[in-house]
């Protein structure tokens, strides 16, 4: 059986895929992230001519508007943050599908309205009954939405296929990713529940996938003889000001380093699969998963910290516990790095070390793969003393390319090596620039093509690798205070000093 490729255009990849008819419910849709994520994203795809000529998007909230209300509060979205010239021939061609209901989540009466705003649309504008609903909303919002898209009926694929986006944190824990895996399947199959990870949809983490699968130069050293480790780096250099509610109680590690990180690892670490079927992609992250646990003592290989006051640049700016919102002794963690191994014949012996926080020195999402060093060095101290690891780094933001470090000869008379880097820029290399992710993450909703969503089993085993640290640092006081604008606490450091290593400086 002929297979297509998920990560490129089938075929003739010249041509775009189109999504077929459809409409897209978000719920949440006067939030933040509707207004500068997912409206501007729906209106690039329907700019570059990837959506349906009767696409339909419908919000659902509180708010006591109009259809007309909606549509001037996406118009003004699209228009401030959409990737693509705004058009207005374009703009009124989706204007026409854009519907509001309003209502609270537990109001029978208003998914009463929901269903039948999406018959009509189906009449009018042949969405062919295909409905997406987008949960932008809290965790603890998803059991009521499902329950009422069940009650309804808006959840029957009976009449076109229904499917259900959930944003992170997928849970707080592992028995709560659980409950809540069990909640969204019982009204969704598996196939149908779309768990969005942004970081996923980003140009240069699928780019992943073909630097390691495409290129022969890459796979014969892609492994634990001449890989010494691996660092993986989310790193901010913004604060939490105004975002308490979310933040608090949840951390850095929940919020970035069970679903971003850990899913990173599984790309890097990953073994090739038989096709890029969406089964054959999530069975070797399952696999990588599976084999992953946090290194002990968990005391010694992780740390976590607090931003205290510092400066960013050239801004004086407060600590966590002096921003709106947040309580004197709160003890969640805005930097968090954890050790982790990989128990695989590839892997056996090379430490991954994944870290996160806010207000470091700079904004970067970087992979690095630090390389062993030579065995032997035919020439003196005095030849290489500023010689490092190899290191092949790949930059997921902000400036998406791959850079490989290497020792070279300093040109002159005498014997002298020296770190260079060799560099690879997406825009520079490429002309067409990188959709965002929501935008390429929609699609393949509206498609039906998960390969870049992770499945119950994803989820549930992320969990259980950090849950014992989590664990740990929950009976360990609070964390430890760092500068703002450093790169983190003290004890971030030992984390590799134990082992003679240092953390790589973006």
């Amino acid at each position: 059986m002929t297979r297509t490729n998920p990560l490129r255009d089938p075929k003739d990849r010249r041509l775009p895929r189109i999504a077929g008819p459809s409409a897209l419910v978000i719920f949440g849709v006067t939030g933040d992230l509707s207004r500068r994520k997912l409206m501007p994203a729906v209106y690039d795809l329907a700019n570059r001519g990837l959506l349906p000529p009767g696409f339909s998007l419908v919000g659902f909230g509180r708010r006591p508007w109009s259809d007309e209300d909606f549509a001037a509060t996406f118009r003004k979205a699209a228009k401030k943050h959409s990737r693509t010239e705004f058009r207005d021939e374009v703009w009124d061609r989706l204007a026409e599908g854009i519907r509001f209901v309003q209502g609270e989540f537990d109001d029978d009466d208003a998914f009463d309205r929901l269903s039948q705003t999406l018959v009509s649309l189906d009449e009018t504008r042949g969405t062919g009954g295909n409905t997406a609903f987008y949960l932008s909303v809290p965790p603890d919002a998803f059991p009521t939405v499902c329950e009422q898209l069940k009650r309804s009926g808006l959840a029957d694929q009976r009449d076109g296929w229904r499917r259900v986006v959930i944003e992170k944190p997928f849970g707080h824990d592992l028995e709560s990713a659980k409950k809540l895996n069990a909640v969204v399947n019982d009204v969704f199959p598996e196939q149908s529940v779309f768990r969005i990870d942004h970081y996923l949809g980003k140009e240069t983490v699928q780019n992943i996938l073909a630097l390691r699968f495409a290129n022969q130069l890459f796979e014969p050293t892609w492994n634990s003889h001449y890989v010494d480790s691996v660092q993986i780096t989310m790193a901010e250099d913004i604060g939490l000001g105004g975002r308490a509610g979310y933040y608090d109680g949840i951390g850095a590690a929940r919020d970035v380093i069970q679903n971003h990180l850990l899913q990173l690892m599984a790309l890097i670490a990953m073994e090739e699969p038989t096709s890029f079927h969406p089964a054959e992609l999530q069975a070797e992250k399952i696999k990588v998963l599976s084999a992953a646990s946090p290194v002990e003592p968990l005391d010694e290989t992780s740390a976590r910290g607090q931003y205290g006051p510092g400066w960013q640049g050239s801004e004086k700016v407060v600590g966590l516990l002096q921003e709106e919102g947040f309580s004197h002794t709160s003890t969640t963690e805005t930097y968090a790095a954890i050790t982790v191994e990989i128990a695989s014949r590839r892997w056996a012996g090379v430490p991954f070390y994944l870290r996160t926080g806010k207000r470091l020195g700079r904004r970067v999402t970087e992979i690095a793969l630090m390389f062993k060093r030579a065995p032997h060095l035919p020439f003196d101290d005095t030849m290489t003393e500023e010689l490092g690891q190899n290191a092949l780094v790949i930059r997921v933001q902000p400036d998406e390319g791959v850079t490989l470090r290497f020792g070279s000869k300093v040109p002159g008379s005498s014997m002298e090596v020296r770190d260079v880097n060799m560099d690879f820029s997406y825009g520079e290399a490429f002309t067409v620039s990188s959709p965002e992710a929501y935008e390429r993450l929609i699609l393949d909703v509206l498609l039906g093509e998960p390969s870049l969503f992770p499945v119950n089993a994803e989820v549930e085993l992320s969990w259980k690798i950090l849950d014992p640290v989590l664990e740990m640092w929950a009976a360990g006081g609070k964390p430890e205070e760092y500068e703002s604008g450093t790169w983190g606490p003290d004890s971030a450091d030992a984390v590799l000093a134990r082992t003679g290593r240092t953390w790589r400086r973006p």
